[in-house]
């Protein structure tokens, strides 16, 4: 353990002693007086218990001791440098633009989480978010026009020549108003009694929910409102008895608020991964890895599942 005692004096004195090979000149850079650097070398001695450098007619020498401990000296102060660099660099009003992606479920849930972390990590940062199906916005990506995407992994068609870093696990879940009728009497074969918000064609959750279905035996919804807007759903079905199904994210502010609740209908099979998805074969910028940083303590902070 670091000896309490030393103090980040007792290392800039000694080092730079070393360095100057001279008393004088060190206290002179140091804008000491000679008494006091030496006194400050003097304490450094005296917690360590070895002596560090001689005086002689020639000048300052290093004793074994001294030459041990300098190179660690100044590796300490090297380190710290690189610190108070960052720090400064962090805080520049350069500006620094990063342009993401996020898919409806990940940009009510995830997002204003990560985004608060981010501001704190790096606030003079320009961060641009759009939303949109997962098919628009990974298009937008590999055309340079987004920087990375967040939300569902897709079919292997969809994901070719992204690149994929797992963040999550979320299913899909049917939603409905406080009230409606079938909370009463909850049954997957009777969601058909009531219009339904179903995943349009192309969305990361469409075939999963459509596997989901036929395996349940669920036949034809004969009134069918396909969308993935998180939008629309939210209003559309707080006001009506229709019936949502949607990704657990998209509505996880609506359900802990009330003002829709979850059927209780076991969609474990539904479950997909949820994460960061980049061009392939690119490096991340300085920017974007603090920005990877605050999705991880956003994931932790709302105790999702990876």
């Amino acid at each position: 353990m670091i000896d309490r005692r030393i103090k980040f004096r007792h290392i800039q004195c000694f080092v730079e002693i070393s360095r100057e090979r001279s008393f004088k000149r060190a206290a002179e850079r140091l804008y000491l007086t000679g008494p006091a650097i030496s006194k400050t070398l003097k304490e450094l001695e005296d917690i360590l218990g070895a002596p560090l450098l001689t005086r002689s007619r020639a000048g300052v020498a290093l004793t074994n001791q001294g030459e041990v401990f300098l190179h660690f000296a100044q590796m300490s102060l090297a380190a710290l440098q690189q610190g108070l660099d960052g720090v400064e660099q962090a805080g520049r009003q350069a500006a620094e633009n990063l342009a993401v992606g996020a898919l409806p479920s990940v940009a009510a849930r995830l997002m204003p989480a990560a985004v608060s972390v981010f501001m704190e990590m790096r606030p003079q940062a320009r961060l641009r978010i759009m939303d949109g199906p997962h098919g628009f916005l990974t298009d937008r990506m590999k055309l340079g026009e987004l920087d990375l995407v967040i939300g569902r992994l897709a079919g292997p068609e969809q994901m070719q020549g992204i690149s994929f870093t797992q963040l999550y696990t979320e299913r899909v879940v049917f939603v409905v108003r406080a009230g409606h009728p079938l909370l009463d009497a909850p049954d997957l074969e009777r969601i058909a009694d009531w219009p339904v918000i179903y995943p349009s064609p192309g969305s990361a959750i469409r075939p999963l929910v459509d596997r989901f279905m036929v395996e349940r035996g669920v036949g034809e919804l004969p009134r069918r409102l396909e969308t993935v807007s998180g939008a629309f759903g939210r209003v559309q079905t707080r006001r009506s008895d229709m019936v949502w199904i949607i990704s657990a994210g998209v509505v996880a502010n609506e359900i802990a608020d009330g003002h829709l609740v979850q059927l209780p209908f076991d969609t474990g099979l539904t479950t997909g991964s949820v994460g960061l998805m980049t061009r392939a074969g690119e490096t991340p910028s300085a920017v974007e890895q603090v920005f990877r940083m605050a999705l991880s303590q956003a994931v932790d902070t709302l105790a999702l599942t990876a």
